[in-house]
């Protein structure tokens, strides 16, 4: 096949292959993922709005896409970018090959292209914005469109639900509200597994709202974007914390860290894997986690604001995990529902029941650590 669609960054450098999906050009910020499987997850997890993303696992596409399987109800990313695309899927769970599902959603993508040098650019550079494009474009007036293209900071607008929705259980124990910043579908997937009712709000819902539910716990979810793009959320949970137990989950940890006074950075180029080494301070245990993210919790802003240190990624050192006695709170920069280890870290909805029940009694270190919970 020809190469007929490109990828330029706005360092002028330039990525050819061969197009598929929808052929329509696109400005975005370029990232890469580590996982080996899960691309479907990928595709439909709202974390990846106005991303490109390029999969370092060379072969994309084999298994195909499974109805039952999808994070969302959309596809988020801007664009996909692949070594070996698999157009003729083998799986008799496949409903569609990843091929198609582009071109039903009208998402571009690029195969053929040389991910292992994209990936080291990232690497070694930082993410980048860029354009995905023909090959008739030339670098001169690819970067004036990047220029020109505002950078968006309305994600979280667009992926959070419309209006308040429901998912129950049989034989509950407790009633979670959910702040929808873009969540997975997991996450509501493992509250009613461990007998939790869960409501689901939009992100910008008041907090007279949400403490009307009279919830025995508030989950903050995942989300695309910088968290200081989202100012509701976070005047939101300085009003629900100590009232009743409190769960964030990677842009929910950003956004209760920034709720307490402490600070967020952006990452030279994230966390996008199913191989995240991640220690438990007060354990010694470590756990292999999945994540997702640009931005990170700056641990000398911590000071003061009673918030402490459960988790550190052992690859980097960033903060992977804070909380607080006092006030029944417990974050967490990985996604516990996504099942790399495949269990190492779902114990943590069985934490978080256990909260409910508890809050608002002082716990211990030792009670918070998600080594020692099982679910209900």
């Amino acid at each position: 096949m020809k190469n007929d669609r490109k990828l330029i960054l706005e360092d002028g450098s330039e990525y050819y292959g061969t197009g598929f999906g929808s052929r329509k050009d696109t400005v975005c910020e370029v990232v890469f993922n580590t996982s080996m499987t899960g691309y479907q997850e990928i595709l439909s997890d709202p974390s990846y709005t106005d991303q490109a993303v390029v999969m370092s696992y060379p072969l994309i596409g084999n298994y195909g896409i499974a109805d039952e399987d999808f994070e969302s109800k959309r596809i988020s990313p801007s664009a996909l970018i692949v070594r070996d695309l698999c157009t003729n899927p083998s799986n008799f769970r496949s409903t569609r090959s990843v091929k198609e599902l582009l071109e039903e959603n009208d998402i571009p993508g690029i195969s053929a292209v040389d991910t292992r040098r994209l990936v080291r650019s990232i690497r070694d550079y930082g993410s980048r914005r860029g354009l995905v494009t023909g090959t008739d474009m030339t670098v001169p007036d690819g970067l004036e469109i990047i220029r020109k293209t505002p950078v968006p900071h309305d994600a979280v607008r667009r992926c959070s639900c419309p209006k308040k929705w429901y998912s129950r259980t049989s034989n509950p124990r407790f009633t979670v509200v959910v702040i929808d910043c873009g969540m997975k579908a997991n996450i509501v997937r493992m509250l009613n597994h461990s007998r939790c009712n869960v409501t689901v709000v939009p992100y910008d819902t008041g907090y007279e709202e949400i403490l009307a539910l009279s919830p025995d716990g508030v989950l903050v979810s995942n989300g695309p974007g910088d968290p200081a793009d989202v100012p509701e959320v976070i005047r939101t949970l300085r009003k629900i914390i100590g009232k009743c137990a409190v769960f964030g989950i990677c842009l929910g940890h950003q956004l209760i860290a920034l709720a307490y006074g402490a600070k967020t950075y952006k990452l030279s180029f994230g966390h996008r894997g199913g191989n995240h080494p991640v220690k438990d301070l007060r354990t010694g245990r470590i756990c292999i986690t999945s994540q997702n993210h640009s931005y990170a919790v700056d641990e000398g802003s911590l000071s003061g604001t009673g918030l402490s240190v459960s988790h550190i990624n052992l690859l980097d050192q960033t903060i992977e995990g804070l909380y607080s006695e006092e006030d029944a709170v417990v974050s967490v920069q990985f996604h516990p529902e996504s099942a790399p280890g495949p269990q190492d870290t779902m114990q943590l909805f069985g934490a978080f029941t256990e909260m409910m029940i508890t809050a608002p009694i002082i716990l211990t270190p030792h009670r918070l650590s998600f080594g020692e919970w099982n679910s209900p």
